[in-house]
């Protein structure tokens, strides 16, 4: 895959991340479950295509 997927993968994950804790600190947990599964698109989509992420001990995919 191209760097400039890799990054875009990178700066989408980040910010739904932030966004995710955002929405927790404002007690909308309906939202943050919205976060978390972009979250987990993206990290199967990185997963799919060899590109490496980290992820957080709340980020592990279950089957």
């Amino acid at each position: 895959m191209s760097g400039g997927f890799d990054a875009e993968l990178h700066e989408q994950l980040a910010e739904a991340r932030r966004l995710r804790v955002r929405a927790r600190e404002a007690g909308d947990e309906e939202q943050a479950q919205a976060y978390a599964g972009r979250i987990t698109q993206l990290l199967r989509i990185a997963a799919h295509h060899g590109v490496v992420l980290d992820r957080a001990a709340d980020e592990e995919e279950q089957d």
